[in-house]
């Protein structure tokens, strides 16, 4: 690579970004000093599986483990990031290291949205929440879950699923903000059928009363359950580089390469990044893996490198329903069937965008996920 020279290289951040971040280096040529920083003290493991597997599976690390890596990375864990030095090429940490760098890869995230500071609302954010969770769950106690989106979805049918009472909080129909009106209704519905209370509301906020804390709705109305869980967004962590001037409106936007300059790059839940729509995060597990692979291989060769080209994978399991889908959501309208069709069963279902990209959805659906994205092509 032209420039500078390449010889120490910083990843901020031990999630599936940095992982796949230091892999690609490698696999791009980087032979010099590979250092990862992570501030969970715990090795690289997978965030979906925490609302999925893990809720039934228990402590089992088949659930949640990821495969050996072989990016040969000194790994500092338990630590946490405290500042970005760019005029003299360093980060800092909170027990006092200063780690030098000639090019650094900020993959640092996100944390759950809270909507108090409450110690009984819980989020489900890191395996540490998870397994506090699920051992809660071995008691069947009655559930609240404040939140209609994926991850809200997916905790409700696995506590539901444990044996508890539980009740869903949406802001309006679960799900419609993320999948569109026509499959968010075949996820109510199923929901519903096994025993899920949905109570949408235009607001809710949490009050502490009597050393417990309950949910008052936008009418006043009352409730209250014995664990209270929230699942309303996510906040990237940029705090550490308040003094850069590289984060804007909460994440750092990047290139088409994921670079926000020739020795920096963003990866990940805090990174917003070019899309048909204008800069975007796009906070998906794929998403973090495919602009790691392009952020890392800018940083090894420059202009050589090629830009991003992402195309949105989104799955989720629940309430005995299995969704896969390749490209941009929500979804408008009903679907065009490509096998299967509406009433039940397996489906395999197409949506055309007006501005000439198409969507595929595979529910409870075998079929690999390079054919679904082949098949996008055919529903633009």
């Amino acid at each position: 690579m032209s420039g500078a020279a390449l010889d120490r290289v910083v990843v901020v951040g031990n999630g599936i970004a940095g992982l796949t971040a230091a892999d690609t280096l490698r696999e791009a040529g980087f032979d010099g000093e590979l250092t990862i920083v992570g501030d969970e003290p715990h090795p690289a493991y997978s965030r979906p599986a925490l609302s999925k597997a893990l809720l039934l599976d228990g402590d089992d690390m088949a659930s949640y483990a990821l495969a050996p890596t072989s990016h040969g990375a000194t790994e500092l864990l338990g630590v946490r990031a405290t500042g970005l030095h760019l005029d003299r090429r360093l980060v800092t940490l909170d027990d006092g290291t200063a780690l030098p760098y000639d090019r650094v890869v900020l993959a640092t995230g996100s944390r759950a949205r809270r909507l108090s500071g409450l110690p009984e609302e819980l989020t489900l954010r890191g395996l540490d929440d998870a397994l506090s969770l699920r051992s809660r769950l071995a008691g069947r106690p009655s559930v609240i879950v404040v939140g209609g989106g994926p991850l809200g979805m997916e905790i409700a049918s696995g506590c539901l699923a444990a044996g508890s009472r539980v009740t869903l909080v949406s802001q309006g129909v679960p799900l419609i903000v993320q999948l569109g009106s026509y499959l968010a209704g075949v996820f109510v519905k199923a929901a519903l059928e096994r025993g899920l209370t949905i109570v949408e509301t235009g607001s809710a906020r949490l009050e502490r009363r009597e050393g417990s804390a309950r949910v008052v709705l936008d009418d006043g109305a009352v409730l209250e359950a014995e664990i209270l869980m929230t699942a309303v967004g996510d906040v990237p962590n940029t705090q550490w580089l308040a003094d850069t001037g590289l984060a804007a409106k909460g994440a750092v936007p990047v290139d088409s390469r994921g670079l926000v300059r020739p020795d920096v790059a963003a990866v990940g839940d805090l990174a917003a990044f070019p899309t048909p729509y204008g800069l975007r995060r796009i906070p998906l597990w794929s998403s973090a893996i495919e602009q790691a692979k392009v952020a890392a291989r800018a940083l090894v060769r420059g202009d050589d490198a090629p830009p991003l080209r992402f195309q949105p994978y989104f799955w989720t399991e629940q309430f005995g329903l299995s969704l896969k889908a390749v490209g941009h959501l929500p979804l408008e309208g009903e679907p065009a069937y490509v096998e299967g069709g509406p009433g039940g069963g397996p489906a395999l279902m197409r949506w055309s965008h007006d501005h000439g990209t198409g969507v595929v959805a595979a529910l409870n659906y075998r079929i690999p996920i390079p054919r679904l994205r082949r098949m996008t092509r055919a529903a633009a």
